[in-house]
């Protein structure tokens, strides 16, 4: 018990360096599109030891969920702000869970922690 609890308080300072995703609670809206649903997104870079991100559509379950974006993988600066819409069909609107950003890694010969940040749909 005692080595987690050290693992844990060694972990913590690097997990407080994550990237920022908002909205919180995400809402879908009607598009100029027939048949799809849009929702604005906003991400944050505070990770200097990472520059690209990937942006996923999940059910409660985990399932992906087809989506479409201007950015699904895409480069973001330290202390840099991106805006981005992500589009779905609106026979999914109600299954959509969660919209997640993951950071992707470029260096393997460094230890590292990827980190994964998640909205979850109302």
């Amino acid at each position: 018990m005692r080595s987690f609890v050290f693992t844990l308080l060694l972990l913590l300072p690097s997990l407080a360096f994550a990237h920022e995703m908002t909205p919180t609670y995400p809402k879908w809206k009607t598009s100029i599109y027939s048949n799809l649903v849009v929702t604005t997104m906003e991400m944050f870079n505070k990770r200097e030891d990472v520059e690209y991100y990937e942006i996923a559509v999940f059910d409660e379950k985990w399932n992906p969920i087809p989506f479409v974006s201007s950015f699904r993988l895409f480069k973001l600066d330290y202390l840099s702000r991106v805006k981005f819409e992500v589009y779905i069909r609106e026979q999914d609107k109600l299954r959509a869970e969660y919209i997640c950003s993951t950071s992707k890694l470029r260096d393997n010969s460094a230890p590292a922690i990827s980190s994964m940040i998640c909205s979850r749909f109302k």
